[in-house]
């Protein structure tokens, strides 16, 4: 399609003046009717390569028939009951999600999960289990800088990126934050008050900038000594997206608590938070609870999206489509630097040469037909299915090569 034919198709600017959408993203500047796959069209009928799935939402691709059935069939059998009450999605799904939290690990301690609707919920969650886990005065969760846990008023201030918190202050209280892979600092911010240092794998929102080894192992270590618990956001890096399962089995530890959501449904809304049983036990009934969060319709959703990630060896499928486009986006000239794990990957691009930031060069590939984002100023957030083809890989990295190595018009 031409760059013409795609802009086209991003509406007329009085269209867009009428939104009826609040302006927290701006106007959209495509609406998509369809998917399939890695692929995406809209109303025009036009095609775009989805490289960023909806945020690391899509693992198993647009309109998964599997998915899809198991959806519309528990749509036929039970949509919803009150948390009061258990489902058979719900129960299993929880019983699998402790399996993959163990994986190469399964003397660890057992994981409890608390279903939710969205990641933001998953990491309040897991702030309100760390000060009920605590206690009074032992309340302080440490997080890093660029670091991003959510939206909400206690996960923005979480969240270490202190442009986001001015327009909401007074922010709740109990959170500090360190330099990102600096372990003297953490151990310096861990005084008494501290019930939990809370750190993404990938700091997906932030670049995407992935931990070193050395330095969860000797965040787990840490936490272990003064008894404060080790709380892991796989929201975005959850569920095969780096290459293995949860982003922390990477670099050999066990946290106390893991947060996740996004792929978990394939589109579905559901969050989860996991925490070992004996973390677990320190919420009673009534201290935290949801209407929809695990209902029948969401877990047979990711329910379906477990096994058909199980059947796949998704961990080794993302791992294999990551190097391939790692290696034909530091083939490009303009690509000084390829960062992330498995397929949340980042192109941090040479601007200067380029005469253009990033945010300009996704929006003339959106005109070219294919979805990333600029996740700074200088760099793209690819994150495909993790279903994406060798063939779909090579086209997108192509159209990447002639928007960098064309003019800024």
């Amino acid at each position: 399609m031409t760059d013409t034919t795609h802009a086209a198709a991003m509406g007329a600017p009085e269209e867009l003046e009428a939104c009826p959408l609040m302006p927290t993203y701006g106007p959209p500047q495509v609406r998509f009717v369809r998917g399939q796959g890695t692929e995406l069209w809209d109303g025009e009928g036009t095609r775009y390569l989805d490289f960023l799935s909806g945020l690391a939402v899509v693992s198993l691709g647009h309109a998964n028939p599997v998915v899809a059935d198991a959806i519309a069939e528990q749509a036929r059998t039970l949509c919803h009951v009150s948390n009061l009450f258990g489902t058979e999605p719900g129960w299993e799904v929880a019983r699998t999600l402790d399996e993959l939290l163990r994986t190469g690990n399964p003397d660890a301690s057992r994981y409890q999960t608390f279903f939710c609707n969205s990641g933001a919920e998953s990491n309040e969650a897991a702030i309100k289990l760390a000060r009920k886990f605590g206690g009074r005065g032992k309340h302080d969760v440490v997080c890093a800088f660029s670091s991003f846990h959510g939206r909400t008023l206690a996960t923005l201030h979480a969240t270490g990126q202190p442009q986001k918190w001015e327009a909401f202050q007074p922010l709740p209280e109990g959170f500090r934050h360190v330099p990102w892979n600096d372990l003297d600092a953490l151990e310096q911010a861990l005084d008494a008050s501290v019930a939990a240092v809370l750190l993404e794998p990938v700091q997906g929102e932030g670049g995407v900038n992935p931990a070193t080894a050395e330095y969860f192992q000797g965040v787990e270590r840490l936490c272990r000594e003064r008894g404060i618990l080790f709380m892991v956001d796989e929201v975005q890096t959850g569920l095969g997206r780096t290459g293995e399962w949860f982003g922390f089995q990477h670099f050999g530890v066990q946290p106390d608590v893991v947060t996740m959501a996004k792929a978990l449904g394939n589109g579905m809304p559901i969050g989860a938070c996991a925490a070992k049983v004996e973390v677990a036990a320190a919420f009673e009934p009534g201290d935290h609870a949801t209407t929809f969060g695990g209902q029948p319709l969401a877990t047979s959703a990711a329910r379906a999206v477990l096994a058909e990630m199980r059947r796949l060896d998704i961990p080794a499928v993302a791992t294999k489509a990551g190097e391939r486009l790692r290696a034909a986006l530091l083939d490009l000239p303009a690509v000084t630097e390829v960062r992330g794990l498995g397929l949340l990957i980042a192109a941090e691009l040479d601007t200067d040469a380029l005469g253009r930031d990033a945010k300009a060069i996704a929006t003339q590939l959106l005109d070219r037909g294919l979805v990333v984002n600029a996740v700074t100023a200088s760099a793209l957030r690819l994150a495909p299915p993790l279903t994406v083809t060798d063939a779909e890989i090579d086209e997108a990295v192509a159209t990447i090569a002639d928007v960098l190595h064309g003019s800024a018009e």
